[in-house]
Protein backbone atom coordinates (compact mmCIF):
# COMPACT_ATOMS: atom_id res chain seq x y z
CA UNK A 1 0.00 0.00 0.00
CA UNK A 2 2.92 2.51 0.56
CA UNK A 3 4.06 2.08 -2.80
CA UNK A 4 1.09 2.78 -4.05
CA UNK A 5 0.61 5.72 -1.78
CA UNK A 6 4.26 6.91 -3.16
CA UNK A 7 2.67 7.06 -6.91
CA UNK A 8 0.09 9.02 -5.88
CA UNK A 9 1.76 11.71 -3.59
CA UNK A 10 4.68 12.00 -5.91
CA UNK A 11 2.43 12.41 -8.91
CA UNK A 12 0.85 15.16 -6.80
CA UNK A 13 4.17 16.75 -6.26
CA UNK A 14 5.15 16.33 -9.81
CA UNK A 15 1.86 17.90 -11.20
CA UNK A 16 1.95 20.95 -8.76
CA UNK A 17 -0.76 19.89 -6.58
CA UNK A 18 1.44 20.29 -3.83
CA UNK A 19 3.51 23.37 -4.19
CA UNK A 20 7.20 23.43 -3.14
CA UNK A 21 7.89 23.94 0.67
CA UNK A 22 4.20 22.98 1.35
CA UNK A 23 3.83 21.29 4.72
CA UNK A 24 2.33 17.69 3.99
CA UNK A 25 -0.96 17.49 6.31
CA UNK A 26 -0.84 13.77 7.53
CA UNK A 27 -4.35 13.69 8.58
CA UNK A 28 -5.77 15.09 5.56
CA UNK A 29 -3.77 13.05 3.54
CA UNK A 30 -4.73 10.14 5.52
CA UNK A 31 -8.53 10.98 5.11
CA UNK A 32 -8.24 11.92 1.16
CA UNK A 33 -6.68 8.44 0.52
CA UNK A 34 -8.29 6.57 3.36
CA UNK A 35 -5.59 4.98 4.54
CA UNK A 36 -3.49 4.46 8.21
CA UNK A 37 -0.66 6.23 8.99
CA UNK A 38 1.74 3.67 8.57
CA UNK A 39 1.64 3.75 4.79
CA UNK A 40 1.44 7.37 4.24
CA UNK A 41 4.57 7.48 6.57
CA UNK A 42 6.86 4.70 4.45
CA UNK A 43 5.27 6.70 1.37
CA UNK A 44 6.58 9.90 2.45
CA UNK A 45 10.28 8.31 3.96
CA UNK A 46 10.45 7.32 0.21
CA UNK A 47 10.05 10.49 -1.33
CA UNK A 48 12.47 12.34 1.28
CA UNK A 49 14.92 9.42 -0.23
CA UNK A 50 14.17 10.79 -4.01
CA UNK A 51 14.44 14.50 -3.65
CA UNK A 52 10.53 15.31 -3.66
CA UNK A 53 9.85 15.38 0.16
CA UNK A 54 12.21 16.86 3.12
CA UNK A 55 11.83 16.02 6.70
CA UNK A 56 12.66 17.91 9.98
CA UNK A 57 12.20 16.44 13.40
CA UNK A 58 9.14 18.39 15.49
CA UNK A 59 8.41 20.01 12.30
CA UNK A 60 6.89 17.05 10.02
CA UNK A 61 7.32 16.67 6.18
CA UNK A 62 7.58 19.37 3.78
CA UNK A 63 7.28 19.29 0.00
CA UNK A 64 11.18 20.11 -1.15
CA UNK A 65 12.03 23.18 -2.32
CA UNK A 66 12.82 23.67 -6.18
CA UNK A 67 15.86 25.68 -7.54
CA UNK A 68 14.85 28.63 -9.75
CA UNK A 69 18.33 29.40 -10.80
CA UNK A 70 19.10 25.88 -11.08
CA UNK A 71 15.87 25.80 -13.59
CA UNK A 72 16.91 28.06 -15.49
CA UNK A 73 20.42 27.53 -16.18
CA UNK A 74 18.99 24.23 -17.62
CA UNK A 75 16.43 25.68 -19.67
CA UNK A 76 19.55 27.50 -21.34
CA UNK A 77 20.90 24.47 -21.88
CA UNK A 78 17.55 22.85 -23.05
CA UNK A 79 17.05 25.62 -25.73
CA UNK A 80 20.22 24.61 -27.69
CA UNK A 81 19.00 20.94 -27.44
CA UNK A 82 16.21 21.71 -28.77
CA UNK A 83 17.77 23.43 -31.47
CA UNK A 84 20.24 21.24 -32.86
CA UNK A 85 17.51 18.00 -32.68
CA UNK A 86 15.40 20.50 -35.04
CA UNK A 87 18.41 20.31 -37.48
CA UNK A 88 18.86 16.51 -37.04
CA UNK A 89 15.25 15.40 -36.81
CA UNK A 90 14.50 17.14 -39.78
CA UNK A 91 16.93 14.55 -41.67
CA UNK A 92 16.42 11.36 -40.10
CA UNK A 93 13.16 11.50 -38.81
CA UNK A 94 10.99 7.73 -40.54
CA UNK A 95 7.41 8.08 -41.50
CA UNK A 96 6.35 5.52 -38.94
CA UNK A 97 8.22 7.97 -36.54
CA UNK A 98 6.36 11.12 -37.96
CA UNK A 99 2.76 9.14 -38.04
CA UNK A 100 3.27 8.72 -34.92
CA UNK A 101 4.02 12.35 -34.12
CA UNK A 102 1.28 13.40 -36.01
CA UNK A 103 -0.95 11.28 -34.22
CA UNK A 104 -0.10 12.86 -31.32
CA UNK A 105 -0.38 16.16 -31.75
CA UNK A 106 -4.25 15.06 -32.55
CA UNK A 107 -4.68 13.80 -29.46
CA UNK A 108 -3.17 17.09 -28.05
CA UNK A 109 -5.28 18.62 -29.25
CA UNK A 110 -8.73 16.86 -28.42
CA UNK A 111 -6.87 16.89 -24.92
CA UNK A 112 -6.92 20.78 -25.23
CA UNK A 113 -10.44 20.78 -26.39
CA UNK A 114 -11.26 19.43 -23.99
CA UNK A 115 -9.80 20.64 -21.38
CA UNK A 116 -7.57 17.65 -20.15
CA UNK A 117 -4.25 19.79 -18.91
CA UNK A 118 -2.40 16.94 -17.60
CA UNK A 119 -2.98 14.50 -20.01
CA UNK A 120 -2.53 17.39 -22.37
CA UNK A 121 0.95 17.68 -20.43
CA UNK A 122 2.01 14.17 -20.99
CA UNK A 123 1.68 13.92 -24.47
CA UNK A 124 3.37 16.94 -24.99
CA UNK A 125 6.27 15.61 -23.20
CA UNK A 126 5.94 12.51 -25.36
CA UNK A 127 6.31 14.64 -28.72
CA UNK A 128 9.33 16.76 -27.49
CA UNK A 129 11.20 13.45 -26.78
CA UNK A 130 10.25 11.83 -29.84
CA UNK A 131 11.54 14.18 -31.93
CA UNK A 132 14.75 14.36 -30.19
CA UNK A 133 14.87 10.40 -30.37
CA UNK A 134 14.53 11.01 -33.95
CA UNK A 135 17.71 12.31 -34.45
CA UNK A 136 19.21 8.71 -33.53
CA UNK A 137 21.78 10.38 -31.76
CA UNK A 138 21.14 8.43 -27.94
CA UNK A 139 23.83 11.12 -26.41
CA UNK A 140 21.66 13.84 -27.26
CA UNK A 141 18.34 11.74 -26.58
CA UNK A 142 19.48 10.43 -23.18
CA UNK A 143 21.05 14.01 -22.50
CA UNK A 144 17.84 15.86 -23.08
CA UNK A 145 15.74 12.87 -21.15
CA UNK A 146 17.65 13.91 -17.93
CA UNK A 147 17.81 17.12 -18.01
CA UNK A 148 13.87 16.94 -18.62
CA UNK A 149 13.45 14.94 -15.81
CA UNK A 150 15.19 17.82 -13.87
CA UNK A 151 12.54 20.51 -14.52
CA UNK A 152 9.50 18.41 -14.67
CA UNK A 153 7.85 19.41 -11.60
CA UNK A 154 8.32 22.92 -12.31
CA UNK A 155 6.38 22.65 -15.63
CA UNK A 156 4.18 20.62 -13.30
CA UNK A 157 3.61 24.22 -11.47
CA UNK A 158 3.14 26.08 -14.65
CA UNK A 159 0.84 23.82 -16.12
CA UNK A 160 -1.43 23.70 -12.48
CA UNK A 161 -1.50 27.59 -13.62
CA UNK A 162 -2.96 29.19 -16.36
CA UNK A 163 -0.50 28.33 -18.37
CA UNK A 164 0.08 29.69 -22.28
CA UNK A 165 -2.11 26.30 -23.68
CA UNK A 166 -3.63 27.68 -26.60
CA UNK A 167 -0.47 29.54 -27.91
CA UNK A 168 1.86 26.48 -27.02
CA UNK A 169 -0.42 24.35 -29.44
CA UNK A 170 0.06 26.50 -32.07
CA UNK A 171 3.63 26.75 -31.56
CA UNK A 172 3.28 22.78 -31.89
CA UNK A 173 1.56 22.64 -35.01
CA UNK A 174 4.00 24.82 -36.53
CA UNK A 175 6.31 21.91 -35.53
CA UNK A 176 4.54 18.88 -37.03
CA UNK A 177 4.29 21.07 -40.79
CA UNK A 178 8.31 22.04 -40.55
CA UNK A 179 8.93 18.65 -39.40
CA UNK A 180 6.75 17.35 -42.05
CA UNK A 181 8.61 19.40 -44.65
CA UNK A 182 11.74 18.35 -43.22
CA UNK A 183 12.59 22.17 -43.19
CA UNK A 184 16.01 21.75 -40.38
CA UNK A 185 16.84 25.42 -40.14
CA UNK A 186 12.86 25.64 -39.68
CA UNK A 187 12.11 23.50 -37.48
CA UNK A 188 15.32 24.70 -35.10
CA UNK A 189 14.21 27.38 -34.67
CA UNK A 190 10.75 27.21 -33.97
CA UNK A 191 11.65 24.35 -31.33
CA UNK A 192 14.27 26.82 -30.02
CA UNK A 193 11.21 29.87 -29.74
CA UNK A 194 8.77 27.31 -28.43
CA UNK A 195 11.07 25.94 -25.48
CA UNK A 196 12.14 29.70 -24.60
CA UNK A 197 8.85 30.73 -24.58
CA UNK A 198 7.92 27.87 -22.00
CA UNK A 199 10.70 28.31 -19.80
CA UNK A 200 9.79 32.01 -19.42
CA UNK A 201 6.51 30.79 -18.96
CA UNK A 202 7.66 28.12 -16.08
CA UNK A 203 9.94 30.54 -14.13
CA UNK A 204 7.40 33.26 -14.11
CA UNK A 205 4.68 30.56 -12.49
CA UNK A 206 7.55 29.16 -10.54
CA UNK A 207 8.34 32.25 -9.28
CA UNK A 208 4.15 33.31 -8.48
CA UNK A 209 4.40 29.82 -6.44
CA UNK A 210 7.17 29.63 -4.70
CA UNK A 211 6.72 33.50 -3.49
CA UNK A 212 3.35 32.72 -2.30
CA UNK A 213 3.84 29.66 -0.50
Amino acid sequence: MYAATAARLREMILEGELAPGEHIDEKALCEQFDISKTPLREALKTLVTEGHVTHRQHMGFRVAPIDQEEIASIFEVLHGLEETAGRFAAERITANELAKLESLHRQMEVFHHDGKRSAYYRINQEVHQLIVDATGNQVLANLYSSLMSKIHRARGIANADVFRWKESLEEHAAIIVALSARDGEQLARLLREHSEHTAKEVLKALSTAIGDS
